[in-house]
């Protein structure tokens, strides 16, 4: 039995979005842009997800950020004053944090920029 629909969700864009959205819903594959976003939302439906937790992972990861950011700037004020530095707790910190984003990116459909630099854990200067 075909799903009759009688109601209307209506969404304003600019041109631009529309053009945007039209070229995604194409790219996945979906006849229609209105296919692809009911597709979303069917999705996000059955997912129980609401939207709000991506924000707050990624002020976790803010602040993360910045701690790493105040160890970084002591690190360079040791280095500079002669003393030695030892690196590798901040870059594997890094590295964490750059695998939570890539985590969270992966899982809201968008692409990280891969750049992968292996060193080893202890850095000196």
């Amino acid at each position: 039995m075909a799903l009759h629909r009688t109601s209307r969700l209506s969404v304003r864009a600019s041109p631009d979005e529309l053009k945007r959205w039209n070229h995604i819903a194409h790219q996945h594959g979906h006849a229609t842009t209105s296919h692809w976003i009911r597709g979303l939302l069917s999705s996000t439906e059955l997912a129980g997800h609401d939207g709000s937790r991506i924000p707050d992972e990624l002020r976790g990861i803010r602040y993360q950020l910045s701690r790493t950011g105040n160890n970084l700037n002591q690190l360079a004020r040791s280095a500079h004053c002669g003393d030695a530095v030892h690196c590798g707790m901040v870059l594997e910190e890094l590295a964490t944090l750059i695998r939570q984003c890539d985590e969270i990116l992966s899982r809201s459909g968008r692409s990280s920029a891969r750049r992968r630099c292996e060193r080893s854990a202890v850095i000196l200067h």
